[in-house]
């Protein structure tokens, strides 16, 4: 198949879309594919498959958007129908200005569009500072989908929560398959030596951006709390515009957290060493983070918040905390400290859980989706011209 794949957002590999749309590009070339990618990265020009917009100039909020590692391409219509000329199949990641203006194109021109939804509505409201007002929220779903995904054959939902809260939004069953973004096999339990200076330390990870819906502060107050705030040591993986705000915080901590952006290796060998993972973030539509630290055998703690779906990974309840609760939290963390054989039976009931999320398995059926779309269409096509 020639498919061509859509990217409002792509650049340094640091937030899921960008990550997730990677392992699509990757999966499906390795399968031989001929797959071409239209995106606003710069760097990316003259590399074969890739055609480059230019970027969206937002004036004041160009900053903004630098300061969140990220930046949206312009739709270029010249250049998008040269990259969708001759495709079976145009994927876009998210539902901005390039994918929708690719979708409207491609189904203008009779080509069959599939799409990711990677967009929750609060990852686009928080940045106007409108997160927790409800109509704003139901308002950009009511827009997505008239804009773009109505155009969309097949949509790709990482999870059925993403998909219930799509659909109950716009009122309307849609065509789609609910399929995991996929954990890498490289996470995985490894022997590793542990750093000296975390021989006497409890160690608990959490790798997510570092924005306010990932509600680091959370985690950090809630060991401010905990009866072994002695003994604990933080690790955040990510990068993002709040860094400074959080190692300030952060310094109220006997030992303040460590904060870092990591390669895939280096992220394997820190889940490997820590102690307990948490993922207190408010607003998740799958958190693949929290599968890769529960495959390399860690124990997850996660905030139980109704606009997030990493809830759903929970055991029973020792799993749980109330959503926004540093003091929960807290009586958590103490719990698992305190009780390390039940950590380690938690741990064996885990095991098999990121199975379901294999990548290479999700990366097959993300290969079957577009390709049962092309097949339909083509036998469509092959239907009219006989009729003609």
């Amino acid at each position: 198949m020639v498919v061509t794949i859509v990217c409002d957002v792509l650049g340094r590999a640091n937030n899921g879309t960008t990550i997730a749309a990677l392992n699509l590009i990757d999966a499906l070339k390795k399968r031989g594919h001929t797959v071409r990618v239209v995106c606003g990265d710069p760097e990316r020009k003259g590399q074969d498959g890739f055609y480059v917009v230019p970027n969206l100039n937002l004036g004041p909020l160009n900053n903004y958007l630098k300061k969140n590692g990220v930046s949206l391409a312009k739709a270029d219509r010249r250049i998008i129908e040269q990259a969708i000329d001759g495709a079976d199949v145009v994927h876009f990641m998210m539902p901005f200005s390039l994918g929708a203006k690719a979708a409207r194109l491609a189904h203008k021109r009779g080509i069959p569009v599939t799409a990711g939804f990677h967009c929750q509505a609060e990852n686009f409201t928080s940045h106007v500072f409108m997160k927790d007002f409800a109509p704003a929220n139901y308002l950009f779903y009511r827009f997505v989908w008239l804009n773009s995904y109505r155009y969309c054959a097949r949509i790709h939902y990482p999870t059925q929560f993403i998909r219930d809260t799509f659909e109950k939004a716009i009122r309307r069953r849609t065509t789609g398959d609910v399929i995991s973004n996929g954990v890498n096999s490289a996470f995985r339990p490894v022997p590793v030596s542990r750093p000296k200076e975390y021989a006497d330390r409890f160690v608990i990870h959490f790798t997510g951006r570092l924005s306010k819906e990932k509600t680091h502060r959370v985690l950090i107050d809630a060991v401010n709390l905990s009866k072994h705030r002695e003994r604990i040591q933080l690790e955040f993986a990510g990068d993002g515009p709040l860094r400074e705000k959080l190692q300030k915080r952060g310094r109220k901590l006997p030992n303040p957290p460590k904060i870092g952006f990591y390669s895939r290796e280096e992220l394997v060998k820190k889940l490997n060493t820590a102690d307990l993972y948490v993922h207190p973030a408010e607003i998740e539509i799958e958190a693949i983070a929290c599968l890769e630290a529960i495959s390399c055998g860690l124990v997850p703690v996660i905030a139980n918040s109704k606009r997030s779906a990493t809830r759903y990974f929970a055991i029973d309840g020792r799993n749980l905390f109330k959503n926004k609760s540093a003091k929960e939290l807290a009586a958590k963390i103490d719990y698992w400290i305190e009780h390390p054989k039940e950590r380690e039976e938690m741990r064996r009931l885990y095991s098999g859980f990121a199975e379901l999320h294999e990548f290479e398995n999700c990366m097959d059926r993300m290969e079957q989706m577009i390709a049962q779309v092309k097949l339909a269409y083509g036998y469509r096509s092959g239907e009219n011209r006989h009729a003609a």
